[in-house]
């Protein structure tokens, strides 16, 4: 393939650079997309980290990664995140005791997450049990034999893995 300076089509020479409003609004987008979360409530996740002392855009990146659904998939019981969302809304877990089936339900520092003990015997639980854990975020901790995890810490955001501009969100947010 040969590389052209200008996009295919009749007008792909009238493209012109992406404007700053354009990447931050792009990088919006792609967090949404990446935790899988609509504008509304990604809305209120900037309003909550813009209340919360800290820099805002970490503040929303922790509290987007501490959701229920985004936790069960880092501990690997979810192939996706859209999975682990599933798996949570057919209520196959608990916190704390407490059955939880809100994918959005925030955990915090010391919180235990584990599969109902009427799950347990589910097909796709015992694959779990057999699975190797993978790489784990050292903010977290599961133990596939119990099939229970814990929040040790609240995720700081070099344990965020994802490579997100928080600053365009925020410069986005704050006009």
């Amino acid at each position: 393939f040969e590389r052209r300076p200008v996009a295919p089509g009749a007008h792909g020479a009238g493209r012109k650079k992406v404007s700053e409003y354009g990447l931050q609004l792009r990088e919006k987008q792609k967090t949404k997309r990446i935790y899988g979360v609509q504008e509304g409530q990604f809305r209120k996740y900037y309003e909550m980290a813009d209340r919360m002392k800290g820099i805002t855009g970490e503040n929303m990146l922790s509290l987007l990664e501490r959701r229920l659904d985004n936790v069960i998939y880092r501990m690997g019981i979810g192939g996706s995140r859209a999975q682990a969302r599933q798996l949570v809304n057919h209520a196959h877990f608990s916190v704390n005791g407490r059955t939880v089936n809100v994918p959005s339900y925030i955990v915090k520092a010391g919180d235990v997450i584990a599969v109902k003990e009427n799950r347990k015997k589910d097909k796709y639980f015992e694959q779990i049990k057999t699975m190797k854990v993978g790489n784990m975020p050292k903010w977290l901790e599961f133990d596939p034999e119990k099939l229970e995890g814990k929040i040790l810490a609240l995720p700081a955001r070099d344990d965020i893995d994802s490579q997100i501009a928080e600053h365009m969100i925020v410069e986005l947010y704050s006009k």
